[in-house]
């Protein structure tokens, strides 16, 4: 009987953590990933959105927890399309000091924060294009986040990512040295070892530098040959996963989309013909524009004094392009590059660059950036069934872009993690 007695507590308290938390979400409006509705609620169950719709017509169960969020906008949470959260401002910290002379167990530590930062901005899922010299510590991230052993972003990562040999960094050191690099490099037939490899330890897609600053001046050239390029995605989608190109030049982004790249990272010198084959291959351009941005202010440009910069000035060019094309347009910032928990910052110069408008942007950051990482039946809309990833803001983002950075609630699988309306 005594033993019973000891035993009841830890009982009940296993029943009640199985549970499932409801919560009746009432904010002033709810964008659903596509619309903006007024006097809409969200009601939750375990870690999935059970009903949405006019706050009248939900009927939440009588141990339902009611937050009311007057002045705001309940949104899907947002999702990062290209993010390095083993990186952070190379202004702090130089990239190739991150690469040669930092342990990955510091950076894993460092990534950490970064992690808890993104999620708290509203960011509750994160496509993370490498690690960049830190091996698979993205998979162990990952993993610690899926456990609950740390806050963070629901984590899609490439691992290491493939480079050609000969063309990544750091450069221009002794080559008596064996300088390690911020990619795997492989070529020709070496390639599928490579792929399967990076498969095998935990990568969910395949990063590829389809070219690289290795030209005879230092520009951009293609690092790898259409069939090679094939040769990757064929393998890649053997295994149900799907090929992301870093492409810049325009015979390296030719290339990667006709080999089956799904996304285009960057995409800095894209041109009419090459917006038409996206559109007409269904590719994604992720523009990565604050990155530009923010390493030509490290670089010492003062913006809104000193006259822009080439490359800001072709990057307008060529997000315009895109824009006027009809293009599918990701939000991915390269963040890392800049800080995490700052990721707000790639739509406002998407706006500011292409002219992009509030909604247009909203839908890039959740129904676009979800169908671009396979998961628009899991996640980046308000909708019965999908995850509950919720975020809240004051204000109204499809007026104001920036609003998105009013962060008041943020919810993943259910699990509330900012609530600014307990302070």
């Amino acid at each position: 009987m005594k033993f019973l007695l000891i035993l009841f507590p830890f009982i009940t308290a296993i029943a009640f953590a199985q549970q499932k938390q409801s919560y009746l979400l009432q904010p002033d409006r709810v964008f659903d990933g596509t619309e903006m509705h007024e006097g809409w609620a969200v009601l939750v169950e375990g870690d999935k959105i059970s009903s949405v719709g006019p706050k009248e017509s939900l009927k939440a169960s009588k141990d339902a927890q009611i937050i009311s969020m007057p002045g705001t906008t309940l949104l899907p949470g947002l999702i990062e399309g290209h993010s390095h959260l083993l990186l952070y401002p190379y202004n702090i910290t130089d990239w190739d000091t991150q690469v040669l002379k930092e342990s990955d167990a510091y950076r894993t530590a460092r990534a950490t924060v970064h992690a808890k930062n993104t999620l708290m901005a509203g960011f509750t899922t994160v496509r993370d294009l490498g690690t960049e010299g830190a091996g698979y510590s993205d998979v162990a991230l990952k993993r610690a986040i899926n456990e609950g052993i740390i806050p963070g972003p629901r984590m899609i990562v490439a691992g290491r990512a493939i480079v050609s040999t000969g063309s990544y960094g750091p450069k221009g050191y002794d080559n008596d040295m064996q300088i390690m690099l911020g990619a795997e490099p492989a070529d020709g037939n070496d390639l599928i070892r490579v792929v399967r490899d990076q498969i095998g330890k935990g990568a969910d897609f395949i990063k590829v530098y389809a070219d690289y600053r290795w030209g005879p001046k230092g520009e951009d050239q293609p690092s790898f040959t259409l069939d090679e390029l094939k040769l990757i995605n064929e393998v890649t989608r053997s295994s149900g996963r799907y090929l992301v190109c870093h492409a810049k030049s325009k015979e390296a982004m030719r290339r990667a989309i006709l080999a089956g790249a799904e996304t285009i990272e960057h995409g800095d010198f894209i041109d009419e013909e090459i917006a038409q084959l996206m559109k007409e291959h269904k590719v994604t351009f992720f523009p990565t524009v604050a990155a530009i941005d923010a390493i030509q202010q490290y670089r010492g440009w003062k913006k809104g004094t000193d006259e822009e910069p080439a490359a800001v000035k072709q990057k307008k060019k060529s997000l315009k392009i895109a824009v006027n094309a009809g293009v599918t347009i990701g939000v991915g910032g390269d963040v890392g590059v800049f800080p995490h928990g700052e990721n707000v910052y790639e739509m406002e110069l998407m706006a500011e660059y292409g002219g992009m408008k509030p909604m247009d942007l909203l839908k890039s950051v959740t129904t676009v950036n979800a169908r671009a990482l396979h998961m628009e039946n899991e996640i980046g809309a308000v909708r019965s069934g999908l995850k509950a990833d919720l975020m809240a803001v004051r204000g109204d983002p499809s007026k104001s872009i920036s609003e998105l950075r009013k962060v008041q609630f943020v919810m993943k699988d259910g699990v509330i993690y900012r609530d600014e309306g307990k302070k």
